[in-house]
Formats: structure tokens, sequence, C-alpha cells
């Protein structure tokens, strides 16, 4: 393969060195934006076009990220993020290798020396971490990262919408980027772990090593995380819906903003959220190999002790029922989505059974449909209403229905048995009796009980699909 002369090599190296002088990161006249975005496409004629595909070097990645960073346009922010995640695909720093037999099993291939727009580790001065977030140090610690979470959970404050600026844009997109190169490492360590059940190549990725730094607040982390899918969540599905949700319609206030920089809000939001919701599950899947690691006894004390972020979803839904309608809204992963509701409501529920301290085995009907068949029980019904109120039910057993047909659909899909040891848990037809007796208790609970829209639909397709298996 063909690689660059030394000559485009080298005067990319001098545009670079000029890039990454401290004088240059706050200058922003038109010839100097015109010199970034020149060196952005000799980047990319030197690295990504056919005949080249050279590695670009740590120096001409760091100068990349820095325009992500600290760029004043669209043009800027966009084609650097555009280029790095091309980079990243191309030219990835953690991937398993292809086993040419089915019986060799594959290799996870980590490239230490690789560049990363993270700075990790116990080894890291305190002076890098003091400008590990200004102009001159750009690469991003825990701290940092968490900061340009806070920031964007700030603007994504649904009652306290400000119109964005350039800088909000570009702060989304960096977190856009972060959380794919967390999932380009995290991805394929954990599916290594599910092969080999080395449980090192899950505690040394990226993700487990910046939420357990002592710098980092996991739990403000994760409660910002929620904060933000629900306000852009609330925001994006207002406009598209052109239906105010409180008494500020934040659809008026779109249309007093530069024209540019909303559209660009509003595809920026939906990649906010997109990125969110790929932490959090993430998060969870990262949890979910702890747990089994930690059965297995290949954990020590080292790795510490982390609340699930399950848990950290209940305890902010229990304490904000507000938030309960967007959130379920935009958490569109069905997995996490209906393990969270499982969990959800066998927090109020009486089990039945008593277990030993170091059971670890889930009770046989704690699934969606073991949780149908105990709320379809009046006693039960009342208890839990009382709880947690009517209105939240409707919505939790409307959006968990909706997340079982999925998971089920996916399995049949996929040529999967329909097992009720499966998260979903039951068959479609059972699931669904369950689903249309619950409501039936329902009502006779409370006879001027007023079926949420929602619920009705769920309800509808439940009757339908026994009316057609019938």
């Amino acid at each position: 393969m063909e690689k660059p002369s030394s000559g485009v090599r080298g005067a990319i190296e001098a545009n670079t060195l000029a890039i990454l002088d401290a004088s240059e990161a706050t200058k922003h006249t038109r010839d100097a934006d015109d010199d970034r975005i020149a060196f952005l496409e000799a980047v990319r004629a030197a690295s990504l076009l056919p005949e080249n595909k050279s590695p670009p070097t740590f120096k001409m990645c760091e100068a990349i990220f820095k325009i992500l960073r600290f760029g004043n346009s669209l043009e800027l922010i966009t084609t650097s993020c555009q280029l790095l995640n091309e980079l990243d695909l191309e030219f990835p720093r953690v991937y398993m290798t292809n086993a040419s037999e089915s019986s060799m099993p594959h290799e996870l291939v980590v490239l230490q020396e690789a560049w990363s727009p993270f700075v990790l580790g116990t080894d890291i001065s305190d002076s890098e971490r003091a400008t590990a977030y200004d102009l001159t140090g750009g690469l991003i610690d825990p701290p940092g990262f968490h900061l340009l979470l806070q920031g964007l959970a700030e603007v994504s404050d649904f009652e306290n919408f400000q119109a964005p600026d350039t800088k909000v844009l570009s702060n989304m997109l960096l977190f856009h980027y972060l959380v794919s190169v967390l999932e380009g490492d995290f991805v394929p360590r954990n599916q290594m772990y599910r092969e080999s059940m080395i449980w090192s190549s899950v505690r040394e990725s990226l993700l487990n090593t910046m939420l357990c730094s002592r710098k980092m607040n996991y739990k403000g982390l994760m409660k910002d995380c929620v904060t933000t899918l629900c306000g852009l969540g609330q925001y994006l599905a207002e406009y598209d819906n052109a239906v105010p949700y409180s008494g500020t319609s934040m659809v008026k206030q779109h249309e007093a903003i530069d024209t540019a920089l909303a559209t660009a809000f509003l595809h920026f939001g939906r990649i906010t959220c997109a990125a969110t919701l790929k932490l959090m599950v993430m998060v969870t899947e990262l949890d979910s190999s702890k747990k089994n690691a930690d059965m297995l006894g290949h954990t020590t004390r080292a790795d510490g002790v982390r609340t699930p972020l399950a848990e950290i979803i209940q305890d902010e839904l229990t304490y904000d029922k507000n938030i309960l309608s967007p959130f379920l809204q935009a958490f569109k992963d069905s997995k996490w989505k209906l393990e969270i509701i499982v969990q959800f409501f066998w927090k109020y529920i009486s089990k039945p059974s008593v277990r030993t301290r170091r059971s670890n085995v889930p009770a046989e009907d704690a699934t969606f449909s073991g949780v149908l068949k105990c709320i379809s029980n009046s006693s039960s019904a009342k208890s839990i209403t009382k709880k947690i109120g009517a209105h939240a039910i409707h919505l939790l057993l409307a959006h968990g229905f909706q997340a079982f047909l999925l998971l089920s659909t996916k399995k049949m899909g996929e040529g999967l048995p329909d097992s009720k040891e499966q998260l979903a848990g039951g068959s479609v037809v059972e699931t669904c009796k369950n689903l249309i007796s619950v409501f039936n208790c329902l009502r006779k609970l409370d006879k001027q009980l007023e079926i949420s829209s929602c619920a009705k639909e769920a309800i509808f397709v439940a009757a339908t699909i026994l009316s057609r298996r019938s």
C-alpha cells in the first residue's frame, strides 16, 4: 500500500504544530478558520483515501480534537467531528480479530499507544488535571467529562430553556464523539468477556476506568444523564408534535432563534439524546458484566462497589414523578427499559418467598409476566396503586408491554425460543391475557378510574393479538 510522500506528511505536521500553538487556540479569524478547514481536508486525504490510508499521527488527532472542542463555526465543528469518527472506524483502538475457523477463538487487540481524547489513570499530575479542560489542555479527564454533561443537562432544562449558541452545539458534538470513543473501546471488550469470562478485558476499559476514578462523581453523572435525556426528549417531542407540554411553548421560543442555529440544535439535540442513551445502555451492560464477574468470584476489592444504574434510575423516577413519562418515551432500548420497569414494580411488590442474603438467583416470577400476574391480584393491585399511583402504573405497564412485544418480535426474528426464563418472561398470549386482567382488576378497585390513552392503546393491541391467535 503506497504511503503519502514525506513532503505531504511534513506539510501536514507543520500545519498541525501551528494549530496546536497556544496563541492559535483562541484565534478565530476567517483566515485562521480557512487554515483549519484546509488542515482537516489534508488529513482526510492522507489517511482515508484508498491510495493512502495511513494512520494519522498523535499530533494530527490532537489538532482535530481541538478544532472540535474550540471551533466557533458549524462548519468547523461538524467537519472535525465527522473526520474523527471516520478515522476511528478506519483505525480502531480496540477490536476483535475475526477467527478464520469456527474452532478458533477470537482475540482482543488493544493498541496501547493509540491516541485517545481521554486522560485517565492514577498517574496524572494535578497540573495535568488542572489544564485538562482549558484551551491549552485539549484532552478530557473524568471531571471534565462530567462537567461537559452537566452543561448539557443545564441546556436541556425544559422549564428554563435558553437559545443555544455555537458553543452549546460544539459541546453536543463533543459529547457525541466521546461516547462513540467509549463505545468503540467497551463493546469489543464486553463481547470478549462474554466469550472468555476474562474480567480484566472489561475492567481495563475506558468506561470502567473513568467511572471508577476517584475524581468522578458517578451518581451525579448518571443523574445528569437522566436529566439530559428527559429534557431534550421533551423538547424534541414537543417540537415534532407541536403540542406544548406546559404553559411555556418551546415551539414559539424556537421560532425566535437564529434559523441556522435552530436547525442545527434540533439535529444535534437528537444526536445528544442518542449518545446519552448509548452511554446509559453501556453502563447497564457494564453493571451486568460486573455482577456476573462478581458472582463467579472474578472481581477484587480494587474493582470497588458502584450502585447499578438501574437502581439510580428507579430512585430518580420515584422521587420525581414528573420525569416518568419523558423518561419512558426517551429511553428507547427495549431490553433495559423492560428490566428497569420490572425492577421498579418489584421494588413495591411484596415478595412471596423468603430468600437468603447469598442468593443471587432472581425469583421465578421476577419478569414482566410475573409482575402482571401479581398486580392482577386485587390486594397487590390496591397496595401498589397506593404506593405509586394509578397514572404511573398505566405508563409503566403500557411502556413495559410495548418493550415486551418488541423483544418478543426480535427473538422470533432471530429464531430464538419464547422462553419464560428470558428477560421478557412468558409467552405473548399469556402476557396479553395478564395485561387485560390487570386493567380489569384496576377498574374493579376504582370504578371511576380513567384509563390513560397509552394504556388504552396497550389494551387494544393486547386484545387484537388475542383475537388473531384464538
